[in-house]
């Protein structure tokens, strides 16, 4: 497309309706996507992997959006970060989102660089009241360049910082409160976080703010023994299936997309786990009216 980027019009077939359970868009499917247009109800792209313009997978997408809603998901924000918000990194996001006008934005209430130096892990945060107002900060600066909410998602976590004032679930919920952000509740965050540091998940769960979350994540990890690594490289566990089932209860109808970010099966196996949310949803939901 070359210089014609900036003049990109999508001929979508309607404005973006996220409902469901729908799954990460991956290379991977690309080509069985186009092909065969599988009854999927919407996509998540990894909005930092079609930043630059003019790529085949950037192609993809704009041919993906003409059919099928999609919201971003990045983790190039690096919100919690000292250091400035990388505003050629908002730049890039901003073109694409009103290229493409996904359902939402989202990233990680996390940080991911220091100093320059980028790290390619979600490193949490100390829970204390200085980096809520630290963070909420960036969080309105991000919105109001991009002139709408953003959604920040809940991360796993492996140690936890000594200087903490609160539980991640009390920070969570001034952070969305006093930006005025959206939150992608990761079931399976909760989950793994729960088992390393030994607290509740269910408190976790129902300390969340219903009227914030936008989308729910659900993803497989590995089972280290002496700890739960978030990879999503596997199905979701059957512990993570009945927090699922709770949140359902307890949320309502809520957006849901599988993760599978790394030894990626079959675009079949993949809708498979997505069924077994949808599955999930039509026997609670009726129940919850």
């Amino acid at each position: 497309m070359g210089n014609q980027n900036s003049e990109k019009t999508i001929q979508t077939n309607a404005l973006p309706t996220i409902q469901g359970c729908g799954i990460g868009l991956r290379l991977e499917h690309f080509d069985e996507i186009k092909e065969q247009k599988p009854d999927i109800p919407w996509f998540e792209i990894l909005s930092d992997n079609y930043l630059i313009e003019g790529t085949s997978q950037r192609e993809y997408l704009y041919k993906f959006r003409e059919d099928y809603p999609v919201t971003f998901h990045g983790v190039g924000l690096s919100i919690g970060s000292t250091d400035p918000l990388n505003m050629d990194f908002l730049k890039s996001l901003k073109k694409l989102k009103d290229e493409v006008q996904p359902a939402w934005i989202s990233d990680h209430l996390c940080w991911t660089s220091a100093h320059g130096v980028v790290t390619h892990d979600l490193i949490p945060l100390p829970y204390t009241k200085s980096v809520i107002t630290h963070i909420v900060d960036r969080i309105k600066q991000v919105q109001d360049y991009l002139g709408e909410q953003i959604v920040i998602e809940n991360v796993s976590s492996y140690l936890q910082f000594k200087d903490s004032e609160m539980k991640e679930w009390d920070f969570i919920n001034e952070v969305t409160r006093k930006s005025d952000c959206k939150l992608l509740l990761d079931v399976n965050n909760i989950y793994v976080s729960s088992q390393n540091h030994l607290f509740d998940a269910d408190e976790y769960l129902y300390a969340m703010p219903q009227e914030r979350i936008a989308e729910m994540h659900l993803a497989g990890y590995e089972d280290h023994g002496t700890h739960l690594l978030d990879t999503h490289s596997r199905p979701v566990t059957d512990p993570v299936w009945d927090l699922f089932t709770k949140a359902v209860e307890h949320f309502g109808d809520v957006p849901v997309l599988i993760e599978w970010d790394s030894d990626i099966p079959s675009l079949q196996r993949v809708m498979e786990e997505a069924n077994k949310a949808k599955a999930i949803q039509q026997k609670v939901l009726p129940l919850c009216a």
